[in-house]
C-alpha cells in the first residue's frame, strides 16, 4: 500500500474518541468514528483511591471502528484508549479484575511501580486467557514515590502488538507535595502518547518482519487518542504536564513553540528543584513530568525528529521504516489567552528523591545486542515471538528464556550495572520493580530516579539500584517492544 499523509488518514477515521464506552456494549461495537483533527484535547477518565482502597473491574476488548467502507479495530481498557487514569497514594491497595474478552492471551504490567512481583501482584509471568478473569492486588508501599507511572500488557511475543493496538493507560501516585500551592494550583494534564498504523480506508495494516526487526512506527501520532488536538489555556496559571510515551518504538524528542519547559520529574522521580530546558527526549516507556508558564498566542507542540539508529547494517541493510523517519511533527496546539500575570515556577520542590544511593556491593555488566543468524538464542529472531526474520536480539548473548534466572541478587543489596549497547540501534532499558539512579550517561548523571533509561547506539550507561523491600522473579529488557518480544530481554531474582 502507498503511504498517505497523516492527516488525510485522520480525517477519515480518529483512533478511538475518549469517552465513548466501545468495548462496554453489548452486540456490535461498531460506531461513527468521523473526527476531525483540531478537536480541544479531552482527559483520560479517572478512578481515584478513596480510603486507601482503589477497587475496579477493568474489561479489554475489542472495538471495531466503521469509517468510510473499511472498519479498523482497536483494543481497549474499558472502551477506551488510553484506558482510565488510576489516581492513588502510597500506603494504597490496588485491586483490579482483569476481564480479557479478547481472542488472544494478555496480562497486566504496571510499569514504574514499586510493588511485589510475585502473585497476582506486578507478576509478568501470568498468562490470562481468552475469555477469563485474573484479579491483581497491589499494596503500594508507604514510602513510594509520586509520580507518573502507567499500566500496558506483558505476554511474552504480544507485547508490542497489543500496546501498538491501543492497550495503555497512566497511574498517578499522589502525596502530599502534590495539593502545595506551586504544584497544586497549576492546571494539570496528562499527555499520553502512541502511533498506530492505519490505512486509508481505517484498517490495520500489516508489521512486515523487518519492521519487527527496526521496531514499529505508526502512521498516526497521537495524543490522548487524538490527531493534534487543541490545548485551550489561560496565561494567569502555570500548566503542569505529565507525558507518557506509550508508543513501541517511536522516540519523542518534545518541544513548545517559543517556551521553555522546566523539567520537574522524570519516571516517577522528582528532581529537587526545576532544570529549565528547550527540549526533552522520552524514549518508550519513559515519563517526564514538565511545568510551562505560557505566553498568548497559539503554539504548537512539536516532536523535532529523532533518528534512533536501523536494524541493518550500514544503516539500511534490512529495509523497513528507519529511526531517521521519526521526523519533525506537530503533536497538539496550545491556544492561549490572556486572563493574569502568570505566576513563576517555583524554585525549589522540596523533594529528596534526587538523593545518592550509596555504594555498590556488586557490579555487572550487561550486553544488548543484536546479531545476524540464530546461533545467539535459539532462533532466527532471538526466540520465541512474533514475527520472523534474520535478526537475534539478545542480552549477555541469550535470547529470552521464562524458565531460566539470568541474574540473582541479595535483597537488600545495592548493584552498579554497567549497560552496554553494542548495536547500531538505541536501545531503552527498563528495569521492573526497582527504580534506579542513572550513575553516568554520556558523562552525565545526575542521580535522578528512573525506570527506563535510553542506551545510544554503541554507547555506554551506568546504573545504580537499590533491591530492596521486595523479592521475587521478574525481568529487564529493551523498551523497543518488538526487540523485547524478540527475546532483548532477561529475568532476574532477588532473594
Amino acid at each position: 500500500m502507498d503511504l498517505i499523509s497523516r492527516r488525510t488518514v485522520l480525517s477519515a477515521v480518529a483512533w478511538l474518541p475518549l469517552g465513548w464506552g466501545l468495548a462496554g456494549c453489548a452486540g456490535d461495537d461498531r460506531v461513527d468514528a468521523t473526527l476531525p483533527s483540531g478537536r480541544q484535547l479531552v482527559m483520560p477518565k479517572e478512578l481515584r483511591s478513596v480510603d486507601g482502597v482503589l477497587d475496579i473491574d477493568l474489561r479489554v476488548a475489542r472495538a471495531d471502528l466503521a469509517a468510510g467502507s473499511g472498519r479498523r479495530f482497536a483494543y481497549t481498557y474499558d472502551g477506551t484508549s488510553p484506558g482510565p487514569t488510576l489516581r492513588v497514594r502510597p500506603g494504597d491497595t490496588v485491586t483490579v479484575r482483569l476481564r480479557n474478552d479478547l481472542d488472544e492471551s494478555t496480562n497486566l504490567h504496571t510499569h514504574g511501580l514499586h510493588v511485589d512481583p510475585s502473585g497476582s501482584s506486578d507478576n509478568v509471568f501470568v498468562e490470562v486467557q481468552p475469555r477469563s478473569t485474573h484479579t491483581y492486588t497491589y499494596r503500594i508501599p508507604d514510602d513510594h514515590r509520586s509520580g507518573t507511572f502507567w499500566y500496558h500488557p506483558h505476554h511474552h511475543g504480544m507485547v508490542a502488538a497489543q500496546v501498538s493496538a491501543g492497550l495503555f493507560g497512566v497511574i498517578i501516585v499522589e502525596d502530599d507535595l502534590d495539593t502545595l500551592p506551586d504544584l497544586g494550583d497549576a492546571a494539570e494534564r496528562l499527555l499520553v502518547l502512541n502511533d498506530p498504523r492505519v490505512g486509508s480506508d481505517a484498517s490495520v495494516l500489516d508489521v512486515s518482519a523487518m519492521e519487527v526487526m527496526q521496531g514499529r512506527e505508526g502512521d498516526a501520532t497521537l495524543v490522548n487518542g487524538q490527531d493534534e488536538p487543541v490545548i485551550p489555556a489561560e496565561t494567569g496559571r502555570l500548566e503542569h504536564w505529565r507525558i507518557v510515551n506509550a508508543s513501541p518504538s517511536r522516540y519523542y524528542r518534545m518541544a513548545l513553540e517559543g517556551h521553555a519547559l522546566h523539567l520537574i520529574g522524570t519516571d516517577g522521580g522528582r528532581l529537587s528543584e526545576p532544570t529549565t530546558v528547550d527540549e526533552v527526549l522520552i524514549a518508550p516507556g519513559e515519563r517526564v513530568e514538565v511545568m510551562v508558564a505560557l505566553t498568548e498566542g497559539r503554539h504548537e507542540l512539536r516532536s523535532l525528529g529523532y533518528d534512533r539508529g536501523s536494524a541493518g547494517m550500514g544503516g539500511g541493510m534490512m529495509g523497513g521504516r528507519s529511526g531517521a523517519g521519526s521526523g519533525p511533527q506537530v503533536l497538539a496546539v496550545v491556544d492561549t489567552t490572556v486572563t493574569s500575570v502568570v505566576p513563576p515556577v517555583p524554585g525549589s520542590l522540596a523533594d529528596p528523591a534526587t538523593t545518592r544511593l550509596p555504594g555498590p556491593t556488586a557490579s555487572r555488566r550487561l550486553e544488548l545486542a543484536m546479531g545476524m543468524g540464530g546461533g545467539m538464542g535459539g532462533g532466527m529472531m532471538g526466540g520465541g515471538g512474533s514475527g520472523g526474520g534474520m535478526m537475534a536480539f539478545t542480552i549477555d548473548g541469550v535470547s529470552f528464556d521464562p524458565s531460566r534466572t539470568d541474574i540473582a541478587v541479595r535483597a537488600g543489596s545495592v548493584e552498579e550495572w554497567t549497560l552496554v549497547n553494542t548495536s547500531p540501534m538505541d536501545h531503552p532499558f527498563h528495569l521492573h520493580v526497582w527504580p534506579f539512579q542513572v550513575v553516568d550517561a554520556q558523562g552525565r548523571g545526575d542521580g535522578r530516579w528512573k525506570d527506563t533509561v535510553n542506551v545510544p547506539a554503541r554507547s555506554t550507561v551506568t546504573i545504580r539500584v537499590r533491591f530492596s523491600g521486595l523479592t521475587g522473579r521478574t525481568v529487564y529488557h529493551c523498551h523497543i517492544l518488538d526487540h523485547e518480544d524478540q527475546g532483548m530481554m532477561g529475568v532476574i531474582e532477588v532473594r
